[in-house]
């Protein structure tokens, strides 16, 4: 299955296939002598014609049988359903559990009220980013937290690491982990959602704002934690809920169109990868790694006012420097738009005008929504400035670009 772009060859307008090795997602995956991790809705995703690759050790579907830019556009204007199982779900107990993540984390999660959550960065001693996570002071007394599924194994040491010790350094501190191995987690998608659950929920959708979460029965299904995020720069909603009920709600979900209503269609990793890139959003592995700071890779908003100025997380030291007036880093993660030529995949060379390298593309592909090529980069402090121009260079050719704002397409959150 190939997308479509359009090219101008010898004066003449033509429509080139786009592979899927032109998104940013098909770097993360890698054929493996051992069997892929499977989710709850495997079987689900076989039935109704999944295409199935290996990411981060789980098998994924990576687009449906309508094909990626249809599910794409389909998310922007109606209800899209992302199996996101694989992702690692965790409960931090105890009532030492803030003083400990805050060791962790950049965020100001003591600030949180209950029942809310921020996106915030794990970071190690240099100041890298370990992952992006999500952190939601539950009203049920505990942080939920959904880490990255190719971060899982990692994240899961370094968390039970510093249990210790912080056990070790407080002989009567009051913190454990939980993993929720029995949870699956599915993301409904687009400005349509609300109104494609209609009275499914036994709660009121209209005052769950962004990053907000409660504990809801959904579609006759108890015990589900509906959590109003998701990685399309749309309104959604991420719903966790036991393993033994994922098909049963998906199928719900599915069926749940209203006469107005187009059908809630499904949706796998590539349109997941093209919208979240539309919407200004990292890839772990591919736009931030253990490498680059959380100002490097221009997710400084992260760090809370009071973290600014107490620190006292790993790497504080490196990062807040370089938040302070002639200590800047000399990269940036900005956004980047090209109106003609072959998409820029990761490591992609960025120039300046004169063909001198700036940067590296970090991710990119075709903008189904705008009709444009569009990337993610690292390049020099001095040309970060949106509207810049500078060039792609992408099977050995220069291609005219300009740096520009992220989001590239509004997002609409419901805040």
């Amino acid at each position: 299955m190939f997308l479509f772009r359009r090219a101008n060859r010898n004066g003449l307008i033509v429509r080139q296939p786009i592979r899927l090795r032109d998104f940013s997602f098909s770097r993360k995956f890698a054929n493996s002598s051992t069997e892929s991790k499977k989710t709850p809705l495997f079987e689900f995703h076989q039935n109704l014609g999944a295409k199935l690759v290996p990411f981060a050790g789980w098998s994924m579907p990576v687009q449906y049988t309508k094909g990626i830019t249809v599910e794409h556009l389909h998310t922007r204007s109606q209800v899209s359903l992302f199996d996101v199982s694989h992702m690692l779900q965790l409960k931090i107990h105890g009532k030492d559990r803030v003083r400990f993540i805050e060791r962790l984390v950049v965020g100001d999660i003591a600030e949180l009220g209950p029942g809310r959550g921020t996106l915030t960065l794990l970071t190690n001693e240099n100041g890298g980013i370990i992952d992006d996570v999500i952190i939601t002071n539950t009203l049920e007394g505990y942080l939920y937290v959904v880490c990255n599924a190719g971060c899982a194994d990692k994240d899961l040491a370094h968390l039970k690491h510093h249990v210790q010790r912080f056990q070790d350094e407080f002989s009567e501190c009051d913190v454990s982990i939980e993993e929720l191995h029995e949870n699956g987690l599915l993301a409904v998608q687009g400005p349509r959602m609300a109104e494609s659950l209609g009275g499914s929920v036994d709660g009121d959708l209209s005052t769950l704002k962004f990053m907000c979460s409660s504990v809801m029965t959904v579609h006759g299904v108890p015990d589900c934690r509906v959590t109003r995020c998701g990685y399309t720069g749309e309104d959604g909603i991420e719903i966790s809920m036991p393993s033994c009920r994922a098909v049963e709600l998906a199928e719900k979900l599915l069926a749940s169109t209203k006469p107005h209503l187009d059908v809630v269609q499904p949706a796998g990793l590539g349109a997941r990868d093209s919208l979240r890139l539309e919407a200004g959003l990292c890839l772990y592995g591919n736009d931030i790694s253990e490498t680059v700071t959380p100002v490097e890779s221009s997710l400084s908003w992260c760090i809370g006012k009071r973290r600014r100025v107490e620190g006292g997380f790993l790497g504080s030291e490196r990062i807040l420097k370089q938040l302070t007036a002639g200590s800047r880093p000399d990269k940036r993660r900005v956004g980047i738009v090209a109106t003609s030529g072959a998409p820029a995949r990761g490591g992609a060379t960025v120039l300046d005008k004169t063909g001198e390298p700036i940067g590296t593309v970090t991710s990119g592909c075709p903008s189904p929504t705008l009709k444009q090529n569009i990337a993610m980069a690292y390049i020099s402090t001095p040309f970060i400035k949106p509207n810049t121009e500078v060039q792609l260079r992408v099977r050995n050719k220069a291609i005219p670009a300009t740096t520009a704002k992220m989001p590239f397409v509004p997002t609409k959150y419901f805040t």
